[in-house]
């Protein structure tokens, strides 16, 4: 009996079954998930075979070549691997050409301050302990472990016998691997039902701009240069490349893991060399060589990845200079040496970009990492080919180089044409400032007014203590002085928010009194505490000994990082402390707190300050001879959202915090024990941090609904 009655050629069932897992998952939705344990099955019966045919492949492939010849596979396949480097590196830098010029500003973000990560290129590379590589899957340490024994293999007299049993292993190892891929249309069908069934479209409505964009550049380098490098500098059709690279590149696609399918790509492409009647040793080692290897190093798909970072930039309004693509290039590529969850998160920090931006990349990485696996198969593909045709010297350098320039030219073509339709296609708004003044209470509110404007104490009631006064009265005076973003400020509702507003409100409600929220003057806080006409005063108030002499601070809840507001195109020159204190004629902008405190000379005494009263003086722009504002990152931060066209830096060496607290009367310990006490309990039970991930880093707490499906929200099949 005919099991395939439709006659569909391998690669046509897997598309097949691509297409159907797509097409349930659609229709069922989150259900469809379940079968993601058939897909990982099936994925992890792929991956059974792959440590060991690399470690085989390699060992045999180097052990069967003289110590010239080895060193001939290195430099050529080494050069190829640099070559597409570059084109992928050159192809990046036209990427920001798609970008709409649009307005953009962030809240804070822990980059500003966090100290960056780094990649332990030791223990990526070098196996002090093979055997804890191969049991972890550290495959660049096991490619370098398997490069020094076959290496080692050459020296050895009798290895024929060794290097012949290696070569049964592999042939075993591709059988192996050929059983497990005819079942790649049920694991595949299954793998796409589920991530269909489970990938909220609608969450990469932020990440539209990015997804065209890589997209773009994807279909230019998987369709064009990568397969037309082959096509050019091999004596190869675009077709023969095409045809042994695809049923990889789906397989890969389906699996999210170009891992599964190196030995594919070994058996198809000396399977062409075969057809074409150019199979020898040389070019058989030279596969067996450069497909591990090439695994173990970043792929096209995966430095087309290291793009976020330029998306980034642009995505918070502070697109990358020309002058940081040398290094955008080039840390890009070394950082693709390690994972991308620490690459992404290392070249963020290093060009002063918030990290939260992370969580970003990683929604967007659902989408693109497929696209990415199967890119890096299209790699492998070209890398066999053009290695093995190097290694007979039929392969052009001069026809690489002029394809690779054509490439770049559509892409740099396809990337303006892009942009032109992304700014007329995608309709877009700056929210920022509207995000912030349309923020709520994140609790219940007590009952507040907001318009309060009470008498000073009685003098019967100023000797009596300040916590006996607001439990009679029922009510809590709570000041805050103008331009306290973000944490006093009146919102689009006429309602008085921010950070130290959720905590006095909890203060309140804890208390059982109501609110009476007072505008003053920061100057006249003492006089307002001392008369009882506020029982404190909040909104991010810095503590320092000058203030200390007027009034009682109570616990600190809160460091503030002391930075600098700039230019969105000045970023990078502030990013360094030792580099800004070198400046010549530098000049800083300073409120009168900052001024008198002393902290603006004593850091930076190059500079000339000029006082301001208000922010909002620098913001607007008035000050066109001033270089920066001296700030803290936090309350900067959100002063941007309404003034985007500035941007927060912390410079690197700048270690000065400013601890907030609020401002409470002289003699009153009853009140200020009670405060503090208050302070340190909500600190325990999470309302602070609550409160801080809301009002200073912007996240917003949103609940997620049951995702979209046929069955349900079409049919109606489901609840």
């Amino acid at each position: 009996m005919n099991s395939n009655p439709l006659k569909l050629t391998p690669f046509q069932q897997v598309i097949a079954g691509l297409v159907l897992g797509i097409l349930t998952g659609i229709f069922f939705g989150e259900p469809a998930g379940k079968l993601d344990i058939v897909g990982n099955i099936y994925i992890k019966l792929l991956q059974m075979t792959v440590i060991p045919y690399i470690m085989v492949s390699l060992i045999g492939g180097l052990g069967r070549l003289d110590l010239g010849m080895a060193k001939l596979v290195g430099i050529r396949g080494g050069s190829l691997i640099l070559f597409l480097w570059a084109t992928t590196a050159l192809t990046l830098v036209f990427l920001p050409l798609a970008y709409p010029t649009w307005t953009n500003a962030s809240f804070f973000s822990t980059s500003m301050i966090a100290e960056p990560k780094h990649i332990n290129f030791l223990d990526l590379y070098i196996p002090a302990n093979p055997f804890y590589a191969m049991a972890n899957t550290i495959v660049p340490a096991i490619v370098v472990f398997s490069i020094f024994l076959g290496v080692a293999l050459i020296t050895v007299e009798k290895r024929y016998g060794f290097i012949l049993s290696m070569k049964n292993l592999t042939d075993a190892l591709m059988k192996m691997a050929s059983v497990v891929a005819k079942l790649a249309p049920i694991g595949i069908f299954a793998l796409s039902a589920a991530a269909a069934g489970t990938l909220r479209i609608e969450e990469l409505s932020r990440l539209q701009v990015y997804l065209w964009v890589y997209m773009a550049a994807w279909t230019v380098l998987a369709f064009f240069t990568l397969p037309m490098l082959a096509a050019r500098g091999t004596p190869f059709s675009y077709k023969e490349v095409f045809r042994v690279a695809r049923l990889a590149m789906v397989t890969a696609f389906a699996t999210g893991t170009v891992l599964v399918v190196l030995p594919m790509i070994a058996e198809k492409t000396k399977e062409l060399l075969e057809r074409r009647g150019m199979k020898n040793d040389t070019a058989v080692s030279a596969i067996d060589a450069l497909v591990p290897t090439a695994y173990s190093f970043p792929s096209v798909g995966t430095v087309l990845g290291i793009g976020f970072v330029l998306f980034a930039a642009w995505f918070i309004g502070s697109p990358l200079s020309v002058s940081d693509y040398p290094s955008f290039c080039i840390l890009g590529i070394l950082t693709a040496f390690g994972s991308m969850a620490v690459a992404i998160p290392f070249m963020l920090d290093f060009f002063k970009l918030p990290a939260d931006l992370f969580q970003l990349y990683l929604l967007g990485s659902v989408f693109t990492m497929r696209f990415a696996t199967a890119m890096a198969a299209m790699h492998g593909v070209v890398i066999c080919l053009l290695g093995a045709c190097a290694m007979m010297n039929r392969l052009s350098w001069r026809r690489m180089l002029e394809t690779a320039g054509i490439g770049l030219g559509i892409t740099a073509a396809g990337m303006i044409g892009l942009g032109f339709v992304l700014t007329r296609a995608i309709p877009y708004e700056y929210t920022g400032y509207r995000d912030l003044i349309t923020m709520e209470l994140l609790g219940p509110e007590v009952k507040v007014n907001n318009e309060a404007n009470p008498k000073p104490l009685s003098e019967d009631q100023l000797p009596m203590p300040r916590l006996q006064v607001i439990k009679a009265r029922g009510v809590l005076r709570v000041g805050y002085a103008r331009d306290r973003l973000p944490f006093a400020f009146k919102n689009a509702k006429g309602q008085i928010v921010g950070y130290d507003m959720e905590l006095v409100h909890n203060l309140a409600r804890d208390l059982g009194v109501s609110l009476d929220v007072v505008r003053i003057e920061m100057p006249e806080v003492e006089k307002e505490l001392d008369s009882g006409r506020i029982d404190m005063a909040v909104g991010g108030i810095s503590i320092s000994p000058q203030r200390a002499l007027r009034f009682t601070f109570s616990t600190s809840y809160l460091d503030e990082y002391l930075g600098l507001v700039v230019p969105d195109y000045r970023r990078n020159e502030f990013s360094s402390y030792d580099r800004i204190l070198e400046m010549e004629g530098l000049k800083l902008a300073v409120t009168p707190f900052r001024h008198k405190e002393g902290a603006g000379q004593r850091l930076f005494p190059n500079a000339e300050l000029v006082v301001v009263k208000s922010p909002r003086t620098f913001f607007r722009g008035e000050l066109p001879e001033v270089d920066a504002m001296i700030y803290t990152a936090q309350t900067a931060t959100a002063w941007t959202l309404v003034y985007p066209r500035w941007s927060v830096v912390v410079p690197k060496g700048l270690d000065y915090e400013c601890p907030v607290a609020f401002a409470l009367p002289d003699n009153q310990v009853q009140w200020r024990w009670f405060v503090n006490t208050w302070l340190d309990s909500a600190t325990k039970a999470g309302i602070g941090q609550q409160a801080y991930e809301y009002w200073i880093l912007g996240k917003q707490k949103k609940q997620k609904g049951k995702r979209w499906s046929v069955i349900s929200n079409v049919l109606g099949w489901t609840d």
